[in-house]
C-alpha cells in the first residue's frame, strides 16, 4: 500500500495536468451544438483508462451520447466493485459572470475553477488514477473493478437505465462507488446515505395571437405573464406544496436519519450568509437541512415572457414560460407526481387564457441506503483514516438518477464517494475544487479497495 500511495504522491502534478485537459473538453451534454465534444470527452476518458492498465475498455453506444466502460478481473475471490461517474457538464452560462474562462483550468486563491472540475470531473478521475497507481507500483488492486462513466447525467441519465438492463450481465458486481455526489461542507468528512428522486414539466400561458400594444390593449385582454404569476402563486401555501396530493406517499423521516440531522454542527445563519439570502424559507415544522435532504419540494427553474431588452417596450406578450422541478422522496413516484401537478395547473389557469403543459426529462426515483451497510462502513473506515476523524451521515439534496437502477437491476447498494464539497459553485459560475481535496480523494480510492476486499459487501 505504502508504494501505491507513493505512486500517487509523486504523479500528482501530472494528474493535474491531465484534469486541465478534461476540463478543456465543452462536455455539455444539453446543447446539440456539442454534441461533438461530448464525444470526445468520453473518448478521452476511454483513452485514459487504457492507459491506466490492463483493463479492457469499450464504448456503448446510445441514442445519444456514448457511455464507457471498463473492465479488470485479476483479484480472484475478492469482491466486484463498480465505479461510476459522468463526463458530460453544465452549461458554462452566464459567461460574463466568471471571473477566467469557464474551459481553462485556473488555478487561484489555492482553488481550480473550470466548468465540470467538481461535478464531476476531478472526482471521476481519482479512480482511474488509483488503479493506475496500483500497476505503476507493481501491486494489483485488491477488487476486481469495473468502470462506467456515462455522458448524459446532466440531461437524467436518459439512455443509462436501458444500457444498464441490457448489460446486466457485465456490470454484475457486489457494491456500486459513486463518483458524483459530493460532502456536505470542506471542513469535515461525510458519508451520503441519500438522494432525492426528480420531475420535471413546463408550461405555457398563451394569450393573443401575437404580442400587443399594451396602452391600445390592456385591460381588455388577459396578460399571459399575469396569469402564469398567479399559477405559479397558487403552487404554494406559506411553504408548503399546495398541489392536492402531493404529500400522500411522504413518510415521516426515519428515527435514525433524525438522530443524524441532530448530531450535526449547522450554523444556519452562517450558511444564508454565505449564500447572500436575508432569511429561510420552506415546510413548516421541519428544520432548515431536513428540508433540503428529507423531505420533497416543488421550485419553479424559469419564467419568462414578453420583451427582455434595454429600456421598455411596451407590450402585452402573446405568450410567458415556466419551468418546474420536483424534488421527490422515498415511495414518490414521478410519473404519479406529475399527474397531480399537472391536475393543479389545469384547474387554476385562468378561462382568459390558453395552457400548454410539456413534462421534461425522464424522472428519477429518490434513493437511500442504510449507514449501516458494510460498504458504507468500509468508506466510513476510509475517511476516517485519511481525514483523521470520522465523516459525518448527511444526505443529499439533489438527484443522481442512475442509482435506483443498479439498486432494481443489479440488487446493490451505491456508496456516494465523491470528494466535491457542496460550496464550489456547482452548476454556477466560477465552479472551482479543491487541490487538497484531490489528494485526499487518491488516497481514499486506493483505501477503499483495500478495505472492502476484506469485506464481504
Amino acid at each position: 500500500m505504502n508504494a501505491v500511495l507513493k505512486t500517487l504522491a509523486e504523479n500528482e502534478s501530472r494528474y493535474l495536468r491531465e484534469l486541465a485537459e478534461f476540463v478543456a473538453i465543452p462536455s455539455v451534454s444539453t446543447d446539440p451544438a456539442h454534441a461533438a465534444d461530448v464525444r470526445r470527452a468520453a473518448d478521452w476518458v476511454a483513452a485514459r483508462l487504457r492507459k491506466a492498465g490492463p483493463i479492457e475498455v469499450e464504448t456503448w453506444e446510445t441514442p445519444r451520447h456514448p457511455a464507457i466502460f471498463g473492465r479488470w478481473n485479476g483479484a480472484s475471490g475478492a469482491p466486484t466493485v463498480l465505479i461510476y461517474g459522468h463526463v458530460d457538464v453544465q452549461p458554462a452560462e452566464p459567461l460574463e459572470l466568471w471571473h477566467s474562462p469557464p474551459f481553462v483550468l485556473t488555478e487561484r486563491n489555492g482553488r481550480l475553477y473550470g466548468r465540470g472540475v467538481s461535478d464531476d470531473k476531478a472526482s471521476m478521475l481519482q479512480p482511474i488514477l488509483a488503479a493506475e497507481a496500483f500497476f505503476l507500483s507493481g501491486e494489483k488492486p485488491p477488487v476486481n473493478l469495473r468502470f462506467l462513466f456515462e455522458a448524459e447525467e446532466e440531461i437524467g441519465s436518459v439512455d443509462l437505465p436501458d444500457l444498464v438492463r441490457a448489460r446486466r450481465d457485465a456490470l454484475a458486481c457486489d457494491v456500486v462507488l459513486s463518483a458524483d455526489g459530493g460532502m456536505w461542507r470542506p471542513e469535515v468528512p461525510s458519508i451520503t446515505v441519500s438522494s432525492r428522486g426528480l420531475a420535471a414539466l413546463s408550461f405555457t400561458v398563451r394569450g393573443p395571437r401575437h404580442d400587443l400594444h399594451s396602452g391600445r390593449h390592456g385591460g381588455g385582454v388577459a396578460n399571459p405573464l399575469h396569469a402564469a404569476a398567479e399559477i405559479v402563486a397558487s403552487l404554494h401555501d406559506d411553504g408548503r406544496v399546495a398541489v392536492e396530493g402531493f404529500y400522500d406517499d411522504v413518510e415521516e423521516i426515519e428515527p435514525a436519519l433524525s438522530k443524524a440531522l441532530e448530531r450535526l454542527t449547522f450554523d444556519e445563519h452562517k450558511y444564508l450568509a454565505e449564500i447572500g439570502a436575508p432569511a429561510g424559507f420552506g415546510e413548516p415544522g421541519y428544520g432548515m437541512l431536513a428540508r433540503q435532504w428529507y423531505r420533497p419540494t416543488l421550485e419553479v427553474n424559469g419564467f419568462y415572457g414578453g420583451y427582455q431588452g434595454p429600456g421598455s417596450k411596451t407590450v402585452l406578450p402573446t405568450e410567458a414560460h415556466v419551468k418546474l422541478t420536483c424534488r421527490l422522496v422515498p415511495n414518490q413516484r414521478s410519473d404519479d407526481v406529475l399527474a397531480k401537478v399537472r391536475r393543479h395547473l389545469e384547474l387554476r389557469c385562468p378561462p382568459s387564457v390558453n395552457l400548454t403543459i410539456e413534462e421534461g426529462h425522464e424522472g428519477a426515483q429518490a434513493y437511500r441506503v442504510s449507514p449501516d451497510s458494510p460498504a458504507v462502513r468500509a468508506a466510513a473506515e476510509t475517511l476516517t483514516e485519511v481525514f483523521g476523524v470520522p465523516p459525518e451521515i448527511v444526505g443529499m439534496g439533489g438527484t443522481v438518477p442512475i442509482v435506483t437502477t443498479f439498486r432494481d437491476v443489479l440488487g446493490v447498494d451505491t456508496v456516494f464517494f465523491s470528494f466535491s464539497t457542496a460550496d464550489e459553485n456547482i452548476h454556477a459560475p466560477n465552479e472551482f475544487y479543491r487541490p487538497e481535496r484531490f489528494r485526499l480523494g487518491l488516497q481514499a480510492w486506493a483505501r477503499v479497495w483495500r478495505r472492502l476486499s476484506g469485506e464481504r459487501v
